[in-house]
């Protein structure tokens, strides 16, 4: 860890081979996690036999307090299988006070839970049968409202064109928004079976007033459309194979030549920029009021590799240069202007870390000074801990002031491919005290009767 907490200092330090990164660095003035390890020492996994569900325990090397959400049979429609986060860190499967969330299980069911984020105390929701979770009736990668903690939207496998709100206190559904009204071109048809759908990707600006979700393909990765509903102005789409945007705000074809299909979108917390995610290549980022749409490839020089998150209006992802824990902020409106959040990067340099990041910046708060959260896991699915942060789950100082990375359990995930339950998926209360994560515990969770390598859901309190 490194602070200054008494001067100034004007420090350089590598950002990637070919030039220095100089910053005035200066001490932070709170720390948010100040029961956190910050030393950048080896911690190696204590053995540990996987807890019973809902009987909260410290972690054995950082001493944080966990709990186990999830075991085989909380997926009471396929017992004995899997259950895990849902696929990105920019959903929101968390209620806005903390008081609920959901876990994905086998045949993308979401199962839902109260939760005592002072007690770490799991429960039951009314309507679900007692000491089960409420089986909520959305596709997986529901997000739930920033503003309202009854309030979840996610479409159905009825009407995936339809973004569908559901209200805990009722149990009731209403649309939101049923896409094929949007004037997109070509149009989009209801009602078309898997011919044409709608991703698992819902996403929120911090006031709920917009939600981007992309569909019109045949699956993730095959999307022509980016569909953005401000709840005040309407529909805004972009397709992305011929270029055209159309709905509010300037209409015409986009700024860039490049055609392609999408995996998956996210919307910044401020709402004026959309993230598209491409199969391979990288993503892009649309300024949703204009016609402006900048590539941050991968192979290009802007180092845009590896599983980002959205904040209010910047994103952090992994380098993917000098060293595996070398994490960027950058702009959304200047993609070129990213710094440095982990210095310095002593040598020996380490690779074979993954990291998946998460970051609450997106529920709200502009500065995008909060810190933003990772869990690491070895691509390969080795076992062997020989850096910090190997396999674990941190926060990492986004301010400016300093670079300290807050340290507070390992995950024991181990990546068996090609099972992406395997991987130790990450998810957010918006307060950042509460971290939601998959993880098989050193493989100690079996298989299920197909061989499919179990995994369950855990919290992790951040303090």
């Amino acid at each position: 860890m490194l602070r200054i907490s008494d001067t100034r200092a004007l420090v350089c330090l590598p950002l990637i081979t070919v030039f220095l990164l100089c910053t005035e660095m200066f001490p932070q003035d709170a720390d948010p996690y100040p029961n956190a390890v910050t030393n950048r020492l080896i911690y190696q996994e204590t053995p540990v036999t996987p807890p019973p569900v809902n009987m909260p325990f410290s972690d054995p090397d950082f001493g944080s307090p966990m709990v186990r959400a999830t075991d085989e049979t909380t997926n009471f429609l396929h017992l004995g299988s899997y259950l895990r986060n849902a696929a990105s860190g920019d959903a929101n499967e968390w209620s806005v006070d903390g008081s609920k969330f959901y876990v994905v299980g086998e045949g993308d069911v979401e199962l839902a839970f109260g939760y005592d984020p002072s007690t770490m105390a799991i429960s039951s929701l009314p309507g679900a049968t007692p000491g089960q979770g409420l089986q909520l009736p959305l596709r997986a990668g529901s997000a739930f409202s920033f503003v309202d903690p009854d309030l979840i939207y996610g479409t159905t496998n009825r009407t995936q064109l339809t973004i569908t709100g559901y209200r805990f206190s009722t149990a009731t559904s209403s649309t939101i928004i049923d896409t094929t009204t949007c004037g997109t071109q070509p149009p989009l048809e209801q009602g078309k079976g898997h011919a044409v759908v709608s991703d698992d990707d819902i996403t929120l600006s911090a006031n709920d007033n917009r939600i981007v979700i992309s569909e019109g393909g045949h699956a993730s990765g095959g999307h022509p459309f980016a569909i953005v509903y401000d709840k005040r102005l309407g529909c805004r789409w972009y397709n992305t194979q011929t270029g055209q945007i159309g709905g509010w705000g300037t209409t015409g074809t986009v700024s860039i030549p490049d055609r392609y299909l999408i995996r998956h979108t996210s919307i910044s917390g401020s709402g004026k920029y959309v993230r598209i995610q491409v199969n391979y290549v990288g993503f892009y980022v649309w300024d949703l009021e204009t016609l402006n749409v900048v590539p941050c490839k991968v192979n290009g020089g802007l180092v845009c590799g590896g599983y980002g998150t959205n904040g209010y209006n910047s994103y952090v992802n992994a380098a993917g240069r000098v060293d595996q824990m070398n994490t960027l902020l950058r702009p959304f409106d200047n993609l070129s202007d990213y710094r440095q959040l982990v210095y310095p990067l002593p040598p020996p340099h380490h690779w074979g870390q993954e990291k998946h990041f998460v970051w609450t910046d997106a529920s709200g708060n502009s500065n995008d000074a909060l810190p933003v959260c990772a869990s690491t896991y070895n691509y390969e699915g080795d076992t062997e801990i020989n850096a910090p942060y190997d396999g674990e789950i941190f926060c990492i100082e986004t301010d400016g002031l300093a670079s300290t990375v807050w340290r507070f359990a390992h995950n024991r995930a181990i990546w068996v491919s090609p099972w992406f339950n395997t991987q130790p998926l990450g998810n957010m209360t918006p307060d950042g005290r509460n971290f939601l994560f998959t993880s098989g515990w050193d493989g100690q969770l079996g298989s299920d009767e197909y061989g499919v390598p179990r995994s369950d859901v855990w919290i992790v309190r951040l303090d």
